[in-house]
């Protein structure tokens, strides 16, 4: 595509966008039915969609993106069943989403060089020589930092009605993008290490001699040019151990103060789905941006709700969509942090103490607020067996006899900690 016109080019993006919205609007819809990744991939093949209802097939003049919608006005041909607006919503955002990230990424003339490219903090296609040309390697690129867009798309509308993040919209590109990485060896963003040679000196200099051999050095741009593959198969796996592991031990200072589950599984593993894509630098910026973005909404629930409970996952996938598009605004600020090289080590050590430290203070905040340690789900009785009300995670086992289930069906759901101590056990 980088011979031909711009304006079809982004064009043709906007309209294949609007389909893809379509199929992601069938994940949204049926990945929650199912709880193992391997039945919500099937579902997608399962049937042919169709009116809730009335279960009538919707006709291929209706599955048109967008138009369809509008034609129907909304409503079902058969039965005039209202439509939600989401579907339309979803279309029209993946659609802009394509455009919009190709606009930010691509150069406006390949030929020009890449250096026009809108992630080109690290030059990846000179520094980088292998036997793919610059223009392939942006479309790679590009290509699975728009799956990556997909994937948070069908987790963030999952979430903000379930609170809870299916495997399906995250494992499956997870794994797809240490594949990809390692194939073409080139589609990160940010080398798999880097660091100041000055503030590894200083800080060598300024150190006790049993930790100065902490400041070690080490340029990996000569590594990447001779392993490409090597190199981008670490780039992503660190990634994906990053971005999970950040999160999971958030989850586990989170459970030990709090007595419940502070993050479920499924944030968990949606970190390490973007992680395995951007690498290990990147995703940590996200995981410090998603705080910032989701600080306001958080204040407006514990103030008007007395609920101090958000889904998370929307705000790291925007925190995550965010640092693509401002890439070269957002990374001056933050490389200065990823020049201290091996500090950061230290810098993490102390962050986690003050994590503790904030969440504890957290839990005296609600106390003077009158608020109960405990989170309470309200529910009814029918039968004996508990109602919870649609905005509230439910147990799948609650008012149950006991039953094996996979721990990672509560753990994404926030609900392993609460199940553990209920029964006096595991999850």
């Amino acid at each position: 595509m980088s011979d031909m016109p711009r304006g079809f080019v982004l064009f043709f993006l906007f309209v294949l966008g609007s389909c893809i919205g379509s199929f992601l609007n069938v994940c949204i819809h049926r990945f929650p039915a199912k709880r193992r990744l391997r039945d919500q991939l099937w579902a997608l093949n399962s049937h042919s969609s169709g009116c809730p209802r009335c279960a009538t097939a919707i006709q291929w003049r209706d599955n048109i993106p967008l138009l369809g919608w509008l034609m129907l006005r909304g409503r079902c041909r058969s039965c005039r069943l209202p439509i939600s607006m989401r579907y339309p919503l979803v279309e029209l955002l993946t659609a802009v989403l394509f455009v919009v990230v190709y606009q930010c990424e691509m150069p406006v003339n390949f030929w020009g060089g890449v250096e026009t490219a809108g992630l080109s903090s690290f030059d990846g296609p000179q520094t980088v020589r292998t036997l793919q040309s610059p223009v392939l390697w942006l479309h790679v690129r590009y290509g699975l930092h728009i799956a990556m867009v997909c994937c948070l798309i069908v987790a963030t509308f999952i979430d903000l009605e379930l609170w809870i993040i299916p495997d399906g919209s995250t494992v499956p590109l997870m794994l797809s993008a240490v594949l990809v990485h390692t194939i073409f060896g080139q589609c990160w963003i940010v080398p798999l290490w880097f660091q100041d040679a000055s503030i590894a000196a200083t800080l060598r200099s300024a150190l006790p001699e049993g930790v100065s051999w902490l400041m070690f050095m080490w340029d990996a741009s000569p590594f990447a040019a001779q392993q490409p593959h090597l190199h981008g198969f670490l780039v992503s796996t660190a990634g994906l151990v990053a971005g999970g592991g950040i999160v999971w031990l958030v989850r586990i200072i989170g459970a030990y103060v709090l007595r419940r589950e502070a993050m479920g599984f499924g944030d968990v593993v949606l970190m390490a789905m973007i992680g395995s894509v951007i690498g290990w630098q990147p995703v940590i910026v996200v995981f410090f941006a998603a705080p910032v973005l989701a600080i306001g909404v958080a204040i407006l629930s514990l103030v008007l709700r007395r609920r101090d409970e958000i889904p998370y996952g929307p705000w790291l996938s925007l925190a995550a969509l965010l640092l693509l598009l401002f890439w070269n605004n957002v990374w001056p600020m933050a490389e200065r942090l990823f020049d201290m090289g091996p500090f950061l080590l230290l810098m993490g050590l102390v962050m986690t103490v003050l994590l503790y430290a904030t969440l504890h203070l957290m839990q005296l905040v609600r106390r003077l607020l009158g608020m109960s340690a405990e989170s309470e789900v309200q529910a009814l009785e029918d039968d004996g067996i508990p109602i919870i009300y649609p905005a509230e995670r439910s147990d799948p086992t609650a008012g149950l006899w006991d039953r094996s289930m996979w721990p990672g069906v509560r753990s994404g759901q926030g609900l392993s900690q609460s199940y553990g101590w209920r029964r006096g056990g595991g999850p």
